[in-house]
C-alpha cells in the first residue's frame, strides 16, 4: 500500500481526522522544527512539544520586566507573586476548580505525589489501597504508609487489557475500617498501557470514607479533567507533559475541605509564618503557602498560564480526535504486521481498542521463531531512524509485571541472584533465560503536534523488522526521505 492510498484509507476508516485540520496549521507554524529537521516524536508521553510561540511569549515576559523573588514587598518582589498568583488561578479555572480547590505549585508530579505521601495522616490500622498500574512516585507513598504501622494492599490488573480488577476494588475498598484515615492511589490513565481508569471510582471511594488521590500526569495533556464532575481530594500532575514547558513545574490540587487534614512532618523557608531557633518551634504558614517549600521556580510559572491559554486555544477535544484517530490506526496496523512464516511481530500490552484508553501505545517485537527482540537494539535504530520513541518499564513496574505475567518468585529470584547490581536490563535478561518473558517494552505516544506521516514512518521502521532474527536485527537501514527500509547491500 503506497502512502497516498493508506492515507486515503486511513480517512475512510476515521473521518473524524479531517475536523482536525487546524493541527497541520499549528505544526506548520509552532512545531516547524519537527520537518526542518526529519524528526519523528512519540512519546508524548514522556514529555510534551513546546509551541514557538509559548516559548516567545515567555523571553518577552522575562525581558519586559525587573522580576524578583517573590517572598518580599519590593517592587519587584510584588509584581512577580502577582504573575504566581495570576498562574495559578489559571490553573485552577482551567481544571474548574476554583473555590472548592487549592494550587501547590512543585517541581513536577513526583513532588506533588511526595507531599501528599509525607503530610496525609497515615496511622496504625489505616490503610493505603494502590493498583498495579501505578507510577513508581505514587507507589514510593507505600513508604511512608508502612513506617506508621499502616497496611498497603495493590488492586490487581486483568490481562490482556490492563484494566483495573474493579471487582477486586470493590471487595478491598468495602473492607477497611471507616474510622481509621484511608487512602486509594490510582491514575487517570496509565503511562504504560495507556488505558483509561473509570474516573466514577473517585466517588464510589469517597462514599466509603477514603480520600482519593488522582495520578493525572498522563491524562490530562489530551484530555479534559473537570472538577466540579470529579472531584478527587488530590490530584498530581507535571506542566511539562501538558504542553512540553516549563519543565520543573507541577502542580498538587488539593480539595479545601482535605488540606487541613495534612500534617507536614517538616518545615522550611517560605513555608512558616514565623519560626525560632531559642524557642524551638514553627508557625506554619495557611494554605498552599505551608506546602511550597523555599523559593519556587518563580520565573518560571507565568509560563504555565501560558501553556494553558495555548491547550485552550487549541482545543482539548480537538487533541483528542486526532489522538485517537491516529492511536487506532497505529495498533490496527501493527497487529497486522506478521512474517513470512506467519507468526505475529508485535505483541501489544493493554487495549486493542479505542476504548476506554488513549495515546500511550506499548509493545514488544519478535522474530520469527518468537524470541523476543532486545527493546534496547530496538530504541537505538529508531533513533538512527530519527524516531523518538522510550523503552524500558517507564517508572511503571506493576503494569509490566501484570503484562508479562511475572510472579512475585520472578521477582525475587531476579533479585537474589543479581543483588544490589540488579538494574531492568539485567534484569529483563534474566526473565528472557527463565522463560522468553521480558521485564522492558517499548512505548510510543503521540499527542499534540502528531500527524499520519509519523505515524507511517514508524510503522515503516517496524515493517524492516519482517523476518530478521535476533541476529540480523539491525542489518537494514532506514531512509528517511523515501520513508523505505533499505537491506544492507541494496
Amino acid at each position: 500500500m503506497t502512502t497516498m492510498s493508506a492515507y486515503q484509507q486511513f480517512l475512510s476508516n476515521h473521518p473524524d481526522y479531517a475536523s482536525t485540520s487546524a493541527l497541520d496549521e499549528l505544526r506548520t507554524a509552532q512545531y516547524g522544527r519537527l520537518d526542518a529537521q526529519h524528526q519523528v516524536y512519540l512519546d508524548y508521553t514522556g514529555g510534551g512539544l513546546y509551541a514557538a510561540s509559548q516559548v516567545r511569549e515567555h523571553a518577552r515576559m522575562l525581558g519586559d520586566h525587573v522580576l524578583g523573588n517573590p517572598h518580599s514587598v519590593s517592587p519587584s518582589s510584588m509584581e512577580m507573586t502577582r504573575r504566581v498568583e495570576q498562574a495559578r488561578a489559571a490553573v485552577l479555572a482551567y481544571f474548574n476548580g476554583t473555590g472548592q480547590y487549592t494550587a501547590i505549585f512543585t517541581l513536577n508530579a513526583s513532588g506533588a505525589l511526595k507531599l501528599v505521601g509525607e503530610s496525609y495522616p497515615f496511622a496504625p490500622g489505616g490503610k493505603l489501597l494502590l493498583t498495579a498500574d501505578n507510577h513508581n512516585s505514587v507507589n514510593g507513598i507505600r513508604e511512608f504508609a508502612r513506617a506508621k504501622g499502616v497496611d498497603v494492599t495493590y488492586v490487581p490488573l486483568t490481562r490482556p487489557d490492563l484494566r483495573l480488577d474493579e471487582d477486586a476494588m470493590i471487595d478491598l475498598l468495602a473492607q477497611a475500617d471507616s474510622g481509621q484515615a484511608k487512602l486509594l492511589a490510582f491514575p487517570a490513565q496509565s503511562n504504560f498501557s495507556g488505558v483509561k481508569h473509570s474516573l466514577a471510582l473517585v466517588a464510589q471511594a469517597q462514599a466509603q470514607g477514603w480520600h482519593v488521590l488522582l495520578d493525572a500526569a498522563a491524562f490530562v495533556p489530551t484530555n479534559r479533567l473537570d472538577l466540579r464532575a470529579v472531584m478527587p481530594d488530590f490530584v498530581a500532575m507535571s506542566f511539562y507533559k501538558m504542553f512540553g514547558y516549563p519543565t520543573g513545574v507541577g502542580c498538587l490540587l488539593v480539595r479545601n475541605a482535605t488540606l487541613k487534614a495534612l500534617r507536614r512532618p517538616w518545615y522550611g523557608g517560605g513555608t512558616v509564618n514565623f519560626a525560632t531557633v531559642k524557642g524551638c518551634m514553627h508557625v506554619l504558614s495557611k494554605g498552599e503557602a505551608g506546602f511550597e517549600d523555599g523559593t519556587l521556580n518563580y520565573l518560571g510559572i507565568p509560563a504555565v498560564e501560558i501553556g494553558l491559554r495555548h491547550l485552550q486555544t487549541v482545543g482539548i477535544e480537538t487533541i483528542q480526535a486526532r489522538v485517537n484517530a491516529l492511536t487506532d490506526w497505529l495498533i490496527t496496523q501493527l497487529l497486522a504486521l506478521a512474517h513470512s512464516n506467519g507468526r505475529p511481530m508485535v505483541r501489544l500490552y493493554g487495549p486493542a481498542t479505542m476504548s476506554m484508553r488513549g495515546g500511550t501505545v506499548t509493545m514488544n517485537f519478535y522474530d520469527p521463531s518468537g524470541h523476543l527482540v532486545d527493546y534496547r537494539r530496538v530504541e537505538e535504530l529508531a533513533g538512527e531512524a530519527g524516531i523518538s520513541l522510550r523503552t524500558g518499564c517507564f517508572c511503571n513496574p506493576g503494569a509490566g509485571e501484570s503484562a508479562e505475567d511475572l510472579s512475585e518468585e520472578d521477582m525475587r529470584e531476579g533479585v537474589a541472584l543479581v543483588g544490589d547490581e540488579i538494574n531492568l536490563p539485567r534484569f529483563s535478561q534474566l526473565m528472557q533465560a527463565r522463560g522468553g518473558k521480558s521485564a522492558g517494552a517499548i512505548r510510543v505516544s503521540t499527542g499534540i503536534a502528531s500527524n499520519f506521516a509519523d505515524v507511517q514512518r514508524f510503522l515503516a521502521f517496524v515493517a524492516g523488522f519482517k523476518d530478521q532474527t535476533s541476529l540480523t536485527i539491525g542489518s537494514v537501514s532506514f531512509d528517511i526521505e523515501s520513508c523505505r527500509v533499505v537491506r544492507d547491500g541494496g
